[in-house]
C-alpha cells in the first residue's frame, strides 16, 4: 500500500456519540505515525551543565571578590595596589576587638605549649583569640573558657593538613566581621600593645598584608609560567587587612583554600603568600617586628624586646634559642622567657605579683 493509503486510513473514522470520534488504525496505520511522531516534538532544549571555576590566574587590574565590604568599609582609594597608605586615611583608632589573632596547634601540644599561651598573652585577649586543632579538648575549654575549634583537620605536619586548618581559619575570620586577621603559632607570644600600635598605622579597607619572610629571596609556584612571590613566614605571624582578605575569597573561601594549595603544592602560609601576591598582586610589607624559632633570638636587643610584635622560642633541638631577658624567672623556670616578657609588660598580673614577693622575702 503507498503513502496515499496510508493517508486515507489514518483520517478515516466512524460517527460516535454526536461529534466525538474514534479513530481506528490498521497496523501499517501504527508504524507510519511511530515513525511521524518525532517530527512532530519540539526540538530538545540544550542540557545545562555546570560553569567552571574561575580561572585560578586572574586577568590584570581585575578584582576578583565573592564578599564585599559594608558601606562603613567602603574601600579607599589607593594610587596602586599594594601601595603604603597615603595622606590622612594611612591610619585609623583601633582596639583589640578590632583584631582576629588565630592561633594554630595541635592535639597534643594542649598542654605543653597552649597553657603557656593561656597564662600570659591570651589572657589579656581571651575573647580576640581563636585557637584551631585537630581534637576535642571539653576539658580544656571548659576550664578556660576560649574560643576552641576542632577543624577536623588531621593531627600530621604535612601540607594538607596545615593548609587545612588554615582554611577553616580564614573562614571563621570573615564570619567574624573583624578587621585584622592575624595568625600566630602555638610557639609565639604576642605582644599585643605594639601589635595594636602596629596595626593602626594602616586602614583596614586598605590592601595590607603585614609579615616576615623566612627566606632572603623570593619563591616560585610551579605553574606553566614560573611565577615569583613573597610570603610572611607562619611561624612568626602574619596579618592581613579585612579589604584584603575579601579579595582573596575566591581562592581562599569555602575549601578553595585547598585547592589552591594543591594546584602550586606549597604549604600554607607560601599558599597565603601566592594568592596576595601572585594572584592579587599585592605586595608584602616586610617588617622585623615578627620573629620565629627560624631565627637566632638570641641577637634580639634587651632594650627592643618589649617593641616587637611576636616572639618565639627554640624547639627540642634547640632550647638555648631564646630572647635575653632579665627578670623575676630564673632560665630553669622559664625556658621561653615568655614569663619573663609578660611579666614586664603586665606586672599587675597575680602570679607575677606573687613571683615578687618572694624574691623580696628571700632577700630579707
Amino acid at each position: 500500500m503507498g503513502q496515499a493509503s496510508s493517508n486515507e486510513a489514518f483520517h478515516h473514522a466512524h460517527s460516535f456519540s454526536g461529534d466525538q470520534q474514534i479513530v481506528f488504525l490498521p497496523l501499517h496505520g501504527l508504524v507510519w505515525l511511530a515513525a511521524s511522531l518525532p517530527s512532530l516534538w519540539p526540538p530538545p532544549q540544550p542540557l545545562v551543565l555546570p560553569q567552571p571555576k574561575a580561572q585560578l590566574r586572574p586577568a590584570l587590574n581585575r578584582t576578583h571578590r565573592n564578599y564585599s565590604l559594608t558601606s562603613a568599609e567602603a574601600p579607599l582609594k589607593r594610587k596602586s595596589i599594594g601601595a603604603a597608605p597615603t595622606g590622612r586615611l594611612n591610619h585609623e583608632p583601633l582596639n583589640i576587638e578590632d583584631v582576629f589573632i588565630a592561633v594554630k596547634t595541635t592535639r597534643k601540644y594542649h598542654r605543653s605549649r597552649l597553657e603557656l599561651l593561656l597564662q600570659t598573652w591570651i589572657s589579656q585577649a581571651k575573647r580576640q583569640t581563636y585557637i584551631f586543632t585537630d581534637g576535642e579538648d571539653k576539658e580544656l575549654q571548659l576550664k578556660t573558657g576560649i574560643h576552641l575549634i576542632n577543624t577536623n583537620c588531621s593531627a600530621a605536619h604535612t601540607r594538607q593538613a596545615l593548609c587545612c586548618k588554615m582554611s577553616v581559619e580564614y573562614d571563621k575570620f570573615i564570619e567574624s566581621q573583624k578587621k585584622w586577621f592575624c595568625h600566630v603559632d602555638d610557639d609565639n607570644y604576642v605582644l599585643l600593645p605594639s601589635l595594636l600600635l602596629l596595626l593602626s598605622s594602616y586602614h583596614h579597607s586598605q590592601d595590607v598584608y603585614l609579615g616576615r619572610p623566612s627566606l632572603d629571596h623570593p619563591i616560585e609556584a610551579p605553574e606553566k609560567v614560573s611565577v615569583q612571590f613573597w610570603f610572611a613566614t607562619g611561624g612568626a605571624g602574619f596579618c592581613i587587612s579585612r579589604g584584603l582578605a575579601l579579595k582573596m575569597s575566591p581562592w581562599a573561601s569555602l575549601g578553595n583554600f585547598i585547592s589552591t594549595a594543591e594546584k602550586i603544592r606549597l604549604p600554607d602560609d607560601c599558599t597565603i603568600g601566592y594568592i596576595i601576591e601572585a594572584l592579587l598582586e599585592v605586595k608584602l610589607t616586610h617588617t622585623l617586628l615578627f620573629h620565629s624559632h627560624l631565627e637566632n633570638l638570641r641577637k634580639l636587643p634587651f632594650e627592643t624586646v618589649l617593641k616587637q610584635v611576636t616572639l618565639s622560642y627554640g624547639g627540642f633541638e634547640n632550647k638555648r634559642n631564646v630572647v635575653s631577658m632579665v627578670g623575676r624567672f630564673s632560665l630553669a623556670e622559664d625556658p621561653t622567657r615568655f614569663k619573663t616578657v609578660h611579666c614586664l609588660l603586665y606586672p599587675e598580673t597575680d602570679w607575677c605579683s606573687k613571683v615578687k614577693l618572694i624574691l623580696v622575702t628571700e632577700r630579707l
